[in-house]
């Protein structure tokens, strides 16, 4: 199993819109930068990723699933831009500020850390089980 963020602003597609989803879940469609598609392309059914919200709030705030791999993105017709549906897994119990990320010496190499404006990214196992920790989620 492999790990991810997935950033959203919460005005346009937020943690409830998500958890709303249920076991549906939903395209996480509209990207369009290459290496957030070609992050997308690597994930696999299972894999886990950590829900952002963006803007103002800066934060991880859950837990979401891969439910379905790389496949085009239905909201556009253009072929090079696909996309993954994940599923909401769980909230966090305290959600974990990006400030907070970047004061963890642990995290200084953490992707989120070192390119902020990426859309979805990968995280290592190691920022992964830190991350938990920092926000109460089991």
């Amino acid at each position: 199993m492999r790990y991810w963020l997935f950033k959203s602003e919460p005005s346009t597609w937020g943690w409830s819109d998500q958890v709303a989803k249920g076991s549906v879940g939903e395209e996480w469609d509209g990207v369009r930068n290459y290496q957030a598609r070609n992050t997308m392309r690597e994930m696999k059914i299972g894999d886990l990723g950590f829900f952002y919200h963006s803007q103002s709030e800066k934060a991880v705030v859950g837990v979401v699933e891969v439910i379905a791999e790389s496949h085009p993105d239905s909201t556009t017709d253009d072929e090079r831009w696909d996309c993954v549906d994940i599923k909401a897994v769980g909230p966090f119990q305290t959600p974990v500020t990006l400030a907070e990320i970047k004061a963890d010496a642990r995290l200084a190499e953490m992707v989120l850390v070192k390119n902020t404006r990426l859309s979805v990214q990968p995280v290592t196992a190691d920022e992964w089980k830190i991350i938990c920790e920092m926000g109460g989620y089991s």
